[in-house]
């Protein structure tokens, strides 16, 4: 929040106060916990995924919360759905200003890259690359259009600048959406459009055997508690991400605080991975 005024009182205007945003993968950990801040911040989220169930869950937490939140069963994969549902938001609330991508790409991991199929390593890279730019392509396109910009977001984990072995094609699919992603901003710039992204990885709350349905995460075994204690000792300050770091980030980039900012990634791996 940005502080302003009143009755000669400092107080806090919500960072992203009657923004109106798309977040695809909404019914996901890190996407779920993304949209609960960004509502928070004063945004109308229209929560997108392929599930309804998880979506309704999130919708319930911010409606509960004070906040707006819509739902709708979009295939991220499909551009004719995307393109649909990026008109209807456009029709009901005026414009779209920001669009942000977190939905689950295939990544293989736990083999080496000499035992893995082509296709369990192409999958988080063809997966990736479509859904991101699908999206940000029908985002930037109604962005443009209606004249008054936008930010578009996407989420990596940081391992195309690392060597870690047995990530299968996770650091290929992170190069590929960066790349697109600083192309997608030379050639938006003008139009007001920003294009960021964020690194984040082993996120403590995502890891919920429960209700987690990624299945990289849920194939590890592994609890938050557990990601701390493999991770933290990794990390330059001692812990794994935490998903309200990851939000707050995320929050920040979208809002007219960052106006600065585009074609870049904010890193927010706790230094497990060095940017």
């Amino acid at each position: 929040m940005s502080p302003r005024v009143c009755d000669g009182l400092p107080t806090m205007t919500p960072l992203l106060q009657d923004k109106i945003a798309i977040v695809y993968g909404a019914g996901g950990g890190i996407g779920g916990g993304v949209a609960r801040t960004f509502a928070r911040e004063g945004a109308h989220v229209f929560l997108a995924g392929r599930t309804r169930e998880p979506l309704d869950r999130v919708a319930g937490e911010i409606a509960a919360a004070g906040g707006r939140a819509s739902v709708a069963v979009v295939d991220a994969l499909a551009e004719d759905a995307v393109a649909a549902h990026v008109e209807a938001v456009a029709a009901e609330a005026g414009r779209v200003d920001v669009s942000l991508n977190v939905i689950s790409r295939r990544d293989v991991h736990g083999a080496p890259l000499v035992d893995l199929t082509a296709d369990d390593f192409l999958a988080p890279v063809l997966t990736g690359l479509t859904t991101n730019f699908v999206t940000a392509r029908v985002a930037a396109r109604q962005m443009i259009a209606q004249g008054t910009g936008g930010v578009i977001l996407t989420v990596t984990s940081g391992s195309s600048r690392g060597a870690a072995p047995t990530m299968g094609g996770t650091g290929p699919a992170d190069a590929a959406i960066e790349a697109f992603l600083r192309l997608l901003a030379a050639e938006t710039g003008a139009h007001g459009v920003r294009v960021l992204g964020l690194w984040t990885a082993g996120v403590r709350e995502t890891f919920d055997l429960e209700h987690d349905t990624n299945a990289t995460r849920r194939a590890t075994g592994m609890r938050g508690e557990d990601i701390d204690r493999v991770l933290g000792p990794m990390t330059m300050l001692g812990h794994a991400p935490r998903l309200d770091e990851v939000a707050d980030t995320a929050a920040f980039l979208a809002s007219d605080r960052a106006s600065g900012m585009t074609a870049t990634i904010a890193n927010v791996t706790c230094g497990l991975v060095p940017g």
